[in-house]
């Protein structure tokens, strides 16, 4: 799919930029340049020596902020495929910077759009979240912002073939800043601090979130926002999973949390179709002819009021696959 192309990834430095990098590599050994996009310097020389030049000589590594257009012109000269993954994601931080988070992912995100659209940039993916559907905190508001900005993107471009499409899933198995390692830190303090047992979200692993950016690249028309069938696990399932004979301590929701997360609401439910393995959200208007997006992809539209919310899920994870998981990806000494 990447032969012979170049890729820009924004917050290429992050737990999924790196999963990029290391599924692009191994699939399309004739990539013409991979620019590894961040503002990390420290990330950026750790990165750099898992993949050397001389062993990865189309590698490239940018230091540079998403709140900067004219480094991301500079940036995006000659890549055909930008995908956005660059943004400030810790909801608590985002709640008591709120600024920062909103130069970061809404000004950040229209400088990747006018910088693509200056450039020869073909395609444009940005990574979203499921705090960004009915948002209850600024990240989400933020995500939700970019997820608009992106969309309508599509609508500026004017005769520039670009095509720019969002995905949007939950929380990343193992990323840095999900439940998992942070359980597996405190765990040796004696309790595991568990917000609200009841609490539940959707789950996908590294793979399924590169594999779905992979896919909103190869098949977007441009304005879709793509969701992926995933499964959704219990806190209290992961907290058996990394502690079962400790104690499982609730101390209350915090500021800009939900109980359960949504990726698709009933004022959704108008314009999403299922196409199998995903489920995409497509804009009220349309610049391609929707009939034969219909045909070509199948796509069957959702019923009217359909919803997709971690805690009516029909597909869930239990403790003992959890564990299994965290040995094999996470932690290879976890007992």
């Amino acid at each position: 799919m990447f032969n012979n192309k170049s890729i820009l990834i924004t917050g290429g430095t992050g737990s999924l930029g790196k999963a990029l990098t290391k599924r692009i590599f191994k699939e399309n050994p004739n990539i013409k340049r991979l620019v590894i996009f961040s503002r990390d310097e420290q990330k950026q020389f750790v990165m750099a020596q898992e993949y050397p030049v001389k062993d990865y000589p189309a590698i490239r590594f940018f230091i540079g902020d998403v709140r900067d257009k004219e480094r991301l012109i500079r940036a995006m000269q000659g890549i055909d495929y930008v995908i956005h993954a660059a943004a400030m994601k810790h909801v608590h931080l985002a709640e008591y910077n709120p600024s920062e988070c909103i130069k970061t992912n809404v000004g950040g995100a229209e400088n990747v759009i006018y910088a693509a659209l200056e450039t020869c940039v073909q395609r444009v993916v940005a990574l979203s979240t499921d705090k960004a559907c009915a948002p209850i905190n600024l990240y989400g508001a933020t995500k939700l912002t970019s997820d608009k900005l992106f969309v309508a993107a599509n609508n500026i471009s004017g005769p520039n073939p670009i095509k720019f499409s969002v995905v949007r899933y939950g929380n990343v198995m193992g990323s840095n800043g999900s439940v998992i390692p942070f359980f597996i830190k405190k765990r040796s303090e004696g309790f595991l601090p568990i917000t609200d047992k009841n609490m539940t979200r959707f789950n996908i692993s590294l793979d399924g979130g590169v594999d779905m950016v992979f896919h909103a690249l190869e098949h977007s028309w441009g304005g879709e926002i793509f969701i992926p069938k995933i499964p959704s696990y219990k806190i209290t399932e992961v907290a058996m999973a990394i502690a079962p004979n400790i104690e499982h301590r609730e101390i209350g929701i915090r500021p800009g949390e939900k109980i359960h997360e949504e990726m698709i609401t009933s004022s959704d439910s108008f314009n999403t179709y299922d196409l199998g393995k995903y489920y995409t959200i497509l804009p009220s208007v349309v610049k391609w002819d929707l009939d034969q997006y219909i045909s070509h992809f199948n796509a069957k539209k959702v019923k009217q009021g359909f919803s997709y919310n971690s805690g009516d899920n029909n597909q869930w994870i239990k403790a003992s696959e959890l564990r299994r998981f965290i040995k094999e990806h996470v932690d290879t000494t976890f007992e």
